[in-house]
C-alpha cells in the first residue's frame, strides 16, 4: 500500500518527490485484447502513468439500465500489471470528442441547458451513476495497492458553467463514494476558465497544446502552490467530416513537450493514442471561436496524429518524444512490444445482398410515432442512428418550396418514393429543397444525427427536425415517426432482414456480404463506390464511413476477424452504395 499526496510543490508517493509522465489512453476506443500492447507502446516511449476518461453515455443506455461497468476495472487491472499508475477522469461530463460528451441523450433530452449544474434532476441521476461506477475506481486506489493516483472532478468545466455549488458537491459526492487519492480539476490557462472551473481545496492544473511558460504562469496566479501539471498537453489534433487532416510536426511538438518538462511540471500527452470511435460513438462540434456555428461532424479515427497512431504503431512523434522524456525514467526505457496480428494479405469480396431502407426499418425500427409535429431524436429514444420523418403534402397544389426548420443533423429527401435531395449541415438549420413540391404528396426525410455536440454552449441540444416543415410559409402537421438505433443491429435481428440481391447501383439499404480470410489481424477497410453510412463485421460496428473524407478507411481490429468467412453489413444512407468490401494490409 502507498499514499499519494499533493504537495506543496510536488506529487508525493510515501512522502517522494514523483513526477507524472502520463499519457492519454480512452480504454473505450480500443478492443480489450488490445490493451496490453498500447500499454507497452505508452511505456516504451517513456511514460509512467496512463489517463483515461469514463463515458456514462456507453454504460446507460436508457435510465436504470447499465451494461458492462466492470470494463474500467478490468482496464485498470491491466493498468497495474503493466507497471503504471493510473488517472481516472469520470466525469459526469468528459467532452473527449465523444457523442455528447459522454452524457446520456434520455438526461439531456428533457433537461436542457440544467445540465452540469446544481439542478437535482440532473444530480439524482448523476449521484445514481457515480455509486454504481465509482467502486471500480475505489477498490483499486494506490492507498489500496492499486495503480489510480488522482480522480478529476467534472471536466473542464470553466469552459462551460460557473456553478460552484455543482462543482463543491460534485466533489463531496466522489469523497462520500470512497475516493481518497487526491482530486483534481483541469481547463484552459486562461482567467475565466480557471475561475469557473476550480475548487477551493482541489488542486488546479491546466490544459494546453503550447506555451507551457505562460500557461503556467496563468496557473500560479490563481494557484499560489502545488504541482504543476499540464493535464491534456494536446500533441495533435482530430478531424471533422469534410476537412483537411490534421497534422502537427513532430519536432515542434517534442519541443513544446520539453519545455513542460523543463518547467518542472508533470504532463498527460493529449493523445498518447487515440484509437477509434467504434459503433457510432463520434460526437460533433460547433464552428467558430465561441462554438455556435454550424456542426462539423468528428470523424470515426480517433488518431488525433498521436505518438501511438489509430493501429498501435509508432510514428516519429513517438521516437521524438521517447527522446524527450528519456532523461526522467527510472532506468533504460523498454523496446516497443510485438505488433498484434496483421491482416496476411488484402482481401475484397461482393456485396451481393441488399433491402431497401424501408424494409430494414420494418424489420429493426422502433414503434411509430404519431404526432402532430415531428419529435426529436431524444423523444424517439434513438441515440445513435437515424429517423424517418414521414408527411403528406395536401392537394391539389401548385408546386412550392419545401423547406426545414431546426434540421439536425443531414436529411435525403423523397417525394412519392422518388429521391428528391440531400439536406445537410453546411446549410445550417434552416434549409429548403433544390426543387418545388406539388401536392398531393408523401414527403419522406431521412435524418441521420452526425454526432451530438460534445464541447460548449450548445452541448445538450437535441437532434432531429427540432423545428417542422413547411410548404411555402404553411406548416405541414401529421408526422409518422419511426427511429433506426444503431444497436438494434444484431445477428439475430439483421437474419430476420428480407436480403434480395443488389442489384448495380441499388442505392441506400443495407447491404451484406462475406470476406474469406486466410491470416486475420488488424487490417484496413474500404467501400469503394460508398458515399456515407455504417459498417459491421461479424456484427461489430467499426463506425461512419462517408466519401467527404478526409477519412477513407476504416481501422478493424484483428480481435474481430476470424479465419474463413468474416459477415459483413453496410448500412447505406445517401448513395448507390458499395459493391465490394476491401480489407488492406496494415503496414
Amino acid at each position: 500500500m502507498s499514499t499519494f499526496t499533493v504537495g506543496d510543490e510536488d506529487f508525493l508517493l510515501d512522502g517522494r518527490p514523483v513526477r507524472l509522465l502520463s499519457g492519454a489512453l480512452h480504454y473505450f476506443r480500443v478492443r480489450e485484447e488490445l490493451w496490453e500492447h498500447r500499454l507497452g507502446m505508452l511505456r516504451a516511449m517513456g511514460l509512467n502513468c496512463v489517463e483515461t476518461y469514463v463515458p456514462w453515455n456507453l454504460y446507460a443506455p436508457e435510465p436504470g439500465r447499465y451494461g458492462d461497468v466492470a470494463e474500467l476495472g478490468r482496464f485498470l487491472d491491466v493498468v497495474a500489471r503493466a507497471g503504471m499508475w493510473a488517472v481516472v477522469r469520470p466525469g459526469p461530463y468528459i467532452c473527449a470528442e465523444w457523442e455528447n460528451g459522454g452524457l446520456p441523450h434520455w438526461l439531456t433530452g428533457p433537461l436542457g441547458r440544467r445540465v452540469r449544474t446544481f439542478d437535482p434532476e440532473f444530480l439524482g441521476p448523476v449521484e445514481s451513476w457515480f455509486r454504481r461506477l465509482l467502486p471500480q475506481v475505489v477498490e483499486r486506489q494506490v492507498d489500496r495497492g492499486g495503480p489510480v493516483v488522482l480522480v478529476q472532478v467534472e471536466n473542464e468545466y470553466g469552459s462551460y458553467g460557473s456553478d460552484l455549488a455543482y462543482l463543491e458537491w460534485l466533489t463531496g459526492l466522489l469523497r462520500e463514494c470512497g475516493v481518497s487519492v487526491p482530486l483534481f480539476t483541469s481547463d484552459g490557462p486562461e482567467d475565466h476558465m480557471l475561475t469557473g472551473g476550480s475548487v477551493p481545496g482541489v488542486l488546479a492544473t491546466a490544459n494546453f497544446g503550447a506555451g507551457a511558460r505562460e500557461g503556467f504562469a496563468a496557473l500560479r496566479r490563481h494557484r499560489p502552490s502545488g504541482p504543476l501539471m499540464c493535464m491534456e498537453f494536446w500533441c495533435g489534433w482530430f478531424d471533422h467530416w469534410g476537412t483537411e487532416h490534421a497534422v502537427r510536426d513532430a519536432a515542434e511538438a517534442a519541443e513544446a513537450l520539453r519545455e513542460i518538462l523543463e518547467c518542472g511540471a508533470s504532463v498527460n500527452v493529449y493523445m498518447a493514442h487515440g484509437g477509434t470511435n467504434l459503433a457510432g460513438w463520434a460526437g460533433a462540434n460547433r464552428a467558430g471561436e465561441l462554438h455556435d456555428g454550424p456542426l462539423r461532424p468528428t470523424v470515426t479515427s480517433y488518431d488525433y496524429d498521436a505518438p501511438v497512431d489509430e493501429a498501435g504503431r509508432p510514428t516519429e512523434k513517438f521516437w521524438r518524444f521517447r527522446e524527450v522524456l528519456a532523461p526522467y525514467a527510472q532506468g533504460p526505457l523498454p523496446e516497443p512490444p510485438e505488433p498484434p496480428a496483421r491482416l496476411a494479405a488484402p482481401v475484397s469480396g461482393p456485396l451481393d445482398g441488399w433491402a431497401p431502407l424501408d424494409a430494414v426499418l420494418e424489420s429493426l425500427g422502433g414503434p411509430e410515432r404519431v404526432s402532430p409535429v415531428p419529435p426529436t431524436f431524444e423523444e424517439l429514444g434513438v441515440d445513435r442512428g437515424l429517423v424517418r420523418y414521414r408527411v403528406a403534402v395536401p392537394g391539389p397544389r401548385q408546386p412550392y418550396p419545401l423547406g426545414v426548420t431546426g434540421l439536425r443533423d443531414r436529411a435525403v429527401v423523397y417525394v412519392d418514393g422518388a429521391p428528391a435531395g440531400v439536406l445537410g449541415t453546411a446549410d445550417g438549420e434552416d434549409v429548403t429543397l433544390a426543387g418545388p413540391v406539388a401536392g398531393p404528396a408523401v414527403v419522406d426525410l431521412w435524418v441521420e444525427s452526425l454526432g451530438r455536440v460534445n464541447y460548449g454552449p450548445r452541448l445538450a441540444e437535441p437532434k432531429g427536425i427540432t423545428g417542422g416543415v413547411r410548404h411555402e410559409r404553411q406548416y405541414l402537421h401529421g408526422f409518422r415517426s419511426r427511429g433506426l438505433r444503431l444497436d438494434a443491429f444484431s445477428a439475430e435481428a439483421v437474419g430476420g432482414v428480407p436480403f434480395g440481391r443488389a442489384g448495380q447501383g441499388a442505392g441506400p439499404g443495407l447491404y451484406r456480404g462475406f470476406l474469406e480470410v486466410s491470416g486475420a489481424g488488424d487490417a484496413w477497410l474500404r467501400l469503394p463506390g460508398g458515399t456515407r453510412g455504417f459498417v459491421w463485421v461479424n456484427g461489430v460496428c467499426l463506425g461512419r464511413y462517408w466519401a467527404a473524407g478526409p477519412q477513407d478507411a476504416l481501422f478493424l481490429p484483428g480481435p474481430v476477424l476470424r479465419e474463413g468467412a468474416n459477415e459483413v453489413w453496410v448500412l447505406e444512407l445517401e448513395g448507390a452504395g458499395a459493391a465490394t468490401a476491401e480489407l488492406d494490409v496494415i503496414g
